[in-house]
């Protein structure tokens, strides 16, 4: 569930009026260009230059250092203000979030949800299904996208308490989250911050306990296979009952195995259909029995249909994937 910049290929999506929901119109969606994964970072602009007097997005973007790189696979430090509500449909995505914020409270709801929550800084665990998220005012912190494994890493909990969950950074964190927001907010800019929390992870991450090699192994079969490898064959190949493997993924990563493929086969679907590729080719391609079973799929995870999904939106860019 990406909050502030969309995923190549695939930015959050409009998010339609609810019934009930003052503050939730259909606004257009800021759509930030595709992350070229350079080895130092970038800057992004999206709308002005200056968001403290006016509205807009700037964000700086920076690679990992080595002994995190495993882990996480992306962080930005970000500033926006919008004067009203600025709504934004999160698809899921093959990974955990987590925001260090220092301003207003993001307004987050969806399919998954509890109950709707305001919070600040949060954590999302690995999601089948999407995250709506509305902000109004100035929004200002850092996002870190992690690997499910880098996530239970670093969290030390079972992720299965995380999964189709956003809650608080202190929840999930402990009293090291709020350390870590107050020496983030005091750092003097985008890029020191960047610096501070590749800092803070790695020397948090590598002090904990190593991921199961086992999941390690059936996670990169499934990401390598973008989600069409059989269940039954990972659990074959590691020796174990498909209960026991369940179990293990509930554990490690947050979803079954199955649920997992799902999440992937839809970013290899949508990344496909937001390059302009065909429907029918894209569904047998990635793995789906039909166009009806890819539209059902589309449909659970954003509420929309995969033609709307492949809508072109202003300044979008999308690279053609296998």
């Amino acid at each position: 569930m990406p909050v502030v910049a969309g995923r190549p290929g695939l930015p959050g999506l409009p998010v339609p009026a609810v019934a009930g929901r003052p503050g939730l119109p259909g606004l257009p969606v800021p759509v930030v260009a595709g992350r070229p994964g350079l080895s130092v970072p970038i800057v992004i602009v999206q709308g002005v230059k200056d968001p403290a007097v006016s509205e807009g997005l700037v964000f700086l973007e920076g690679r990992p250092g080595r002994r995190l790189r495993p882990y996480v696979t992306h962080l930005s430090a970000y500033t926006e203000r919008y004067t009203r509500p600025l709504p934004r449909r999160q698809p899921p995505f093959a990974g955990a979030v987590m925001i260090f914020g220092f301003a207003e409270p993001l307004a987050l709801d969806g399919p998954g949800a509890e109950a709707p929550q305001r919070l600040v800084s949060f954590a999302g665990g690995l999601h089948d299904t999407y995250v709506d998220t509305a902000m109004t005012g100035l929004a200002e912190g850092v996002q870190v996208d992690l690997t499910p494994l880098g996530a239970r890493r670093l969290l030390g909990m079972p992720m299965s308490e995380l999964a189709n969950r956003v809650v608080s950074l202190a929840e999930a964190l402990g009293p090291w989250a709020e350390s870590a927001v107050e020496r983030l907010a005091g750092a003097p800019d985008r890029q020191a911050r960047l610096a501070l929390l590749d800092e803070l992870l790695t020397r948090r991450i590598h002090a904990a306990p190593e991921p199961d090699r086992r999941i390690r192994w059936a996670w990169g079969r499934l990401v390598a296979t973008r989600g069409t490898i059989a269940v039954a064959s990972l659990a074959e190949e590691l020796g174990w009952s498909h209960r026991h493997l369940v179990s293990r993924f509930h554990d490690q990563i947050g979803l079954a195995p199955k649920a997992v493929a799902k999440v992937l086969r839809f970013e290899h679907a949508a990344a496909r259909l937001r390059a302009g590729l065909p429907l029918a080719d894209t569904a047998v391609r990635c793995g789906y029995y039909d166009q009806a079973h890819m539209n059902r799929d589309f449909r659970a995870m954003t509420g929309a249909t995969p033609r709307e999904v492949a809508a072109p939106r202003p300044g979008s860019t999308a690279a053609a994937p296998g």
